[in-house]
């Protein structure tokens, strides 16, 4: 015969190669983070000194306050006749020099920013503090941007939007005039809102923006970020920086290669020394373990479970689960011969069911039509449990000749107990009803008899009700039961509700309240217990009392058979697959008239 087992592996096999793909996990993942991460770093240190130096140069500008603005000012209507030497970069001495030179020949014994002010300088004497503070804050900007590492730093300002006026620009290419080379002052050029968005963000809202403009063109990936400079309370311009991020992947993938092949050595090592430790201390006692295992799934020999503890001699787990399956050859013979018995029980127990289940089925009246010569009335009944045995029970019977006594009743609780004290119940009120008395009457004594040794504190609800067949005149008793329906000929079915009593067996004295009624010919009366109108969904829904009445209300004028029918159908179609938790019975009643 053809084995269709799978081919077994071994543990060891399995081991080395899961341990094998650990390695190669761990490597990738060791190298993908550490690339994420010393990327990040390394843009975040090029963030940092970009917003780290703007904010700084604003703040000497601010600082340097309403002499910066004056300079700004001039520089604005005399930019094309201001000269700075090309090579006067990191010498702003030449300039400071020469404006010294004139102020003291112009203003002797007088002090610039004490005595005399910018504004009251002659133009002459104006266009040369121009130049020596334009190239000083050239100068001091190139020297920040080398200090910490950046492209390029400058300071512009809108003339007229979107076009922005490079005034300190370290990077401005120089013109000759006159046979000697100057810096180019005063480049104006327009710079698109759309592709310079942080840049407009800043002058617009005066505040730092919220990011960087980016740019990847053929200078390189660069950076750039803006601090808004404010003097006396006025927006003056904007101190911009740029940061060209340099292509460092190549490096960073050296170094994760680096990383990744020692960590890979490492791992290898280890592996080998784990996959040998593993065997030595745990492999090869599972594997003699599973071959104990495999010789008694295979002969059923109890000897086998002393073979089983004696050959493990560790402390472990491994240990343990020797000893427990050993200890679970030993017992299993004991569970399986208390299983042969407990099996045997329960049959027996279900058989009893069963017979108990027939034996509450026969006492319930089954044959229908009952009274075949009776032409006054229609009766149909049905009681369906939701266990083998129940505690709802119906009943009808002839008290006399003219008399019927119809009974619906609910025993709290459910299964064997219920079942035992619906027969006390069923008889009880069957026997009391018979020696004669009104409905009140009869559930008055029932009542008293079943209070007596009620240790289990059951109770059970009733609508008792006996009709006079040659008027259609009768009395009914209500003892916390469900509401009858009603149905007057060629009309609809209503529920007739009204007051009724407590429950019987609850306590002992109760006086039960009774109504009278009088049924015409063709009305039909139909009643029930809770497990109608509380039969329940999958959603916990009940299928509740307008329900009910649309179900009766469907073929109203069916023949009570028909009837019951088509409400149990309805509770069927609603329920669905949902369990049965209570028993469900219905009894329906068509009165005919005496002339029938």
């Amino acid at each position: 015969m053809k084995n269709n087992q799978p081919k077994k592996v071994s543990l060891i096999t399995k081991f080395i190669a899961m341990f094998t793909i650990f390695g190669v996990v761990a490597m990738l993942v060791s190298g993908i983070f550490t690339f994420v991460i010393q990327t990040n770093i390394y843009h975040w240190e090029c963030e940092s000194r970009l917003k780290s130096i703007t904010n700084q140069l604003s703040a000497l500008i601010t600082d340097d306050g309403d002499d910066f603005v004056d300079v700004l000012d001039y520089f604005k209507e005399h930019s094309d006749d201001m000269r700075i030497k090309a090579d006067s970069d990191g010498h702003y001495r030449p300039e400071l020099l020469a404006f010294q030179k004139k102020f003291a020949k112009r203003y002797p014994d007088k002090t610039y920013g004490v005595d005399i002010f910018f504004s009251d300088m002659d133009e002459d004497l104006q266009k040369a503090y121009a130049e020596y503070k334009l190239d000083y804050w050239r100068t001091l900007f190139l020297q920040a941007a080398e200090s910490f590492g950046l492209e390029y730093t400058y300071f512009i300002y809108p003339d007229p939007e979107p076009s922005m006026t490079y005034f300190i620009d370290p990077a401005a290419e120089s013109r000759e005039i006159d046979g000697e080379e100057y810096i180019s002052l005063g480049f104006s050029g327009v710079e698109e809102p759309n592709k310079y968005k942080m840049m407009w963000e800043a002058w617009h809202t005066g505040k730092n923006p919220s990011d960087f403009d980016v740019f990847d063109n053929k200078y390189g990936y660069t950076y750039a970020y803006y601090s808004p400079v404010w003097v006396n309370n006025n927006q003056i311009g904007l101190v911009c920086a740029d940061i060209s991020v340099k292509k460092v992947n190549s490096t960073i993938i050296r170094n994760v290669m680096l990383q990744s092949a020692g960590l890979a050595a490492v791992l290898f090592v280890s592996i080998l020394v784990m996959i040998h430790l593993l065997r030595k201390i745990f492999l090869y006692r599972i594997i003699n373990l599973e071959k104990n295992i495999v010789r008694y799934a295979e002969s059923k020999d109890e000897a086998l479970a002393g073979v089983i503890r004696d050959s493990e001699q560790g402390n472990d787990e491994i240990r343990s689960l020797s000893d427990q399956f050993a200890g679970m050859i030993t017992e299993l013979k004991e569970y399986m011969e208390n299983l042969r018995h407990v099996t045997m029980e329960k049959e027996r127990i279900s058989t009893e069911l069963s017979v108990a289940t027939q034996i509450q089925a026969d006492m319930l009246p089954r044959i229908f039509p009952p009274f075949p010569e009776r032409k006054e009335f229609e009766l149909y009944a049905t009681m369906d449990p939701a266990k083998e045995v129940g505690g709802d029970f119906y009943d009808f019977f002839m008290v006399d000749d003219d008399h019927i006594a119809l009974v619906v009743a609910d025993v709290s609780g459910k299964g064997v107990p219920a079942a035992l004290f619906m027969v006390i119940a069923k008889t009880l009120i069957k026997n009391r009803t018979l020696m004669g008395g009104s409905p009140a009457e009869i559930l008055t004594d029932v009542n008293n008899q079943l209070c007596e040794g009620n240790e289990a504190e059951l109770f059970v609800t009733v609508w008792l009700a006996i009709v006079q067949l040659s008027t259609g005149k009768g009395m009914a008793a209500n003892a916390g039961h469900e509401h009858p329906a009603l149905r007057h000929k060629d009309g609809s079915f209503e529920l007739i509700e009204y007051r009724h009593s407590p429950a019987v067996a609850t306590m002992e004295g109760i006086r039960f309240r009774e109504h009278e009624f009088e049924l015409l010919p063709g009305d039909t009366v139909y009643e029930y217990t809770d497990g109608v109108s509380e039969a329940t969904d999958a959603n916990d829904e009940l299928f509740g009392n307008s329900r009910l009445v649309a179900a009766l209300n469907k073929d109203p004028d069916a023949g009570v058979e028909t009837l019951l029918k088509n409400v149990r159908g309805e509770i069927d179609r609603f329920v669905k697959d949902a369990p049965q938790f209570d028993d469900i019975t219905m009894l329906g009643f068509i009165y005919n008239g005496p002339e029938r």
